[in-house]
């Protein structure tokens, strides 16, 4: 197993805290510690004898502390390999001692660049002897154990209070893999924020993200699943079970449809499968909630559901009516919060406030593809009338209001609704005629009158049948993209029956 026994160790690290365990337990085995600066003042505090590595190297730490360690007797001292003679002779000529346990961390970086810090104080962050003694220390792991994160401290402790003092060799590889993961980690970040504005971003696809939370499974039982991410950052669970893959993908779906809606107005929206069930603004949230359920009460069952302000108690009463998996809402009243807790597994998050990447990446084939994020949410100023009639203001609120939760449903897709509330959707289907068929059935379904009700489409209409169908049923205005090269046919038909027709010149696909 190749046992190494720790006769020196440098130690070298920004984050000082839970050290002390370990820094006991070498000084307990007569390990000599070689540190630097305010390290070795940390290590001296806790009784242990450290020589500086300037006495080691015989030269001072230059440039404000930049250069350090960069030294060979340092880097030689990792670097030899025990079993190579002629590196031992070396080590023994050149007055090398060797080092077999490495103990580093890195500069904050990427702390520093989410605190806002100017950018001189940012670069400071980017660390060079510290990264550079993680990567030799892990490409000698046959000889050198290396530490590289204070969440280790604990277990290596353990490791060297079981194994006396000494490592094995696949411990030391373990802890080489883990500095390797440590430092690609910090080279992502400086490259991504380095990169910003450049042409470099397009040149490669680097993605970096911590920490990595196990999910039960994947979308089904038989799917392994990890999350990877800081949802800390972006929820606190007030309650209920651990979120699985499919909550946090309709999770993903639920905030971005909600972020649609900032003008102060209480908003609701459910969903199943990513795909609205239900959406509605109101004069109160109470209002909201009950006006979405309505949509339909059926597909809510089970369901995702996500608010734009705190929820009270009257709406909790409600809420507590429906099962559902999972409510987000930016804040929950003193009373409601307990009458929602009730249940045992149903999860609570309260959502902060964060900045979402400007890319979405996926998986795809053999490799991954990236694209913008879709910001484009079209306004009634984005509207071009093309039709002989005009939206009524009330039907130009209810096209902005169908035109958001289009965006944010899977292609094809229809949206009936009318000034706040959602009435219908046809998702997912393989022609914009099916979706407009499923929207019209189920409006129907849930007992909605579709006269004077208006009509999203994500893409264009290739052909007129889908005015023609809209018409029949009631439906008094349409927003569409357009672009079609038979635009002029769904122009006519709305004009025979007397609609009003607007285009944004904006398709919103989602695949």
């Amino acid at each position: 197993m190749q046992s190494q026994p720790i006769r020196a160790a440098l130690i070298s690290v920004y984050y000082k805290d839970q050290l002390e365990p370990l820094v006991a337990l070498l000084k307990a085995h007569g390990v000599q510690l070689y540190s630097t600066g305010g390290t070795q003042k940390f290590l001296e505090d806790q009784g242990a004898e450290v020589t500086a590595v300037e006495s080691l190297t015989g030269f001072p730490a230059v440039f404000g502390g930049r250069v350090k360690t960069l030294h060979p007797k340092v880097f030689g001292g990792i670097l030899h390999r025990r079993h190579e003679p002629s590196d031992l002779e070396e080590a023994e000529q050149y007055e090398i001692p060797p080092i077999d346990l490495v103990i580093v961390d890195l500069y904050p970086f990427e702390e520093t660049v989410a605190a806002g810090a100017p950018e001189a104080d940012v670069i400071e962050k980017i660390d060079i002897g510290g990264i550079s003694l993680l990567r030799a220390a892990a490409k000698n792991y046959q000889d050198v154990l290396v530490v590289s994160s204070r969440d280790q401290y604990a277990a290596v402790t353990e490791l060297l209070t079981q194994k006396n003092g000494a490592t094995e060799l696949e411990d030391r590889r373990y802890y080489a893999a883990a500095a390797f993961e440590a430092t690609s980690h910090y080279d992502t970040q400086i490259f991504g924020c380095l990169s910003q504005g450049t042409t470099l971003q397009d040149t490669a696809l680097k993605i970096s993200q911590k920490p990595a939370t196990p999910l039960r499974y994947g979308e089904n039982p038989h799917q392994a699943g990890a999350f990877y991410g800081d949802l800390a950052a972006l929820f606190d669970q007030l309650h209920g079970k651990q979120l699985s893959y499919n909550n946090l993908v309709d999770v993903d779906a639920a905030v971005a449809l909600i972020a649609e809606f900032t003008d102060g107005q209480p908003a609701c929206a459910i969903l199943k499968h990513t795909n609205a069930c239900g959406v509605a603004q109101a004069a109160s949230l109470h209002d909201a909630y009950l006006n979405a359920l309505a949509c339909d009460p059926v597909s809510a069952f089970g369901g995702v559901i996500i608010v734009n302000q705190p929820v009270d108690e009257a709406t909790a009463v409600e809420l507590n009516k429906l099962f559902f998996e999972v409510l987000i809402a930016p804040e929950f009243d003193e009373a409601a919060l307990p009458l929602l807790q009730s249940k045992k597994n149903r999860v609570l998050l309260r959502q902060k406030p964060v900045a979402f990447p400007a890319k979405q990446v996926k998986t795809l084939l053999n490799g991954f593809i990236e694209q913008d994020a879709d910001r484009k949410t079209e306004t009634a100023a984005d509207f071009q009338v093309v039709t002989q009639s005009a939206p009524t203001s009330e039907e130009v609120d209810a096209l902005v209001f169908a035109a958001k939760i289009c965006k944010h449903t899977k292609s094809n897709t229809i949206v009936l609704a009318k000034a706040g509330q959602l009435l219908a959707s046809g998702v997912g289907q393989t022609s914009r005629v099916d979706a407009l068929k499923q929207a019209i059935e189920k409006a129907r379904t849930f007992g909605f009158d579709l006269h004077g009700a208006v009509m999203a489409s994500d893409a264009f209409f290739p052909f007129p049948d889908c005015v023609k169908i809209a018409g029949d049923a009631g439906i008094r205005a349409v927003v569409q993209p357009g672009g079609s090269i038979k635009d002029k046919d769904s122009i006519a038909a709305c004009d025979a029956r007397g609609m009003a027709m607007v285009m944004t010149g904006v398709r919103h696909f989602k695949h």
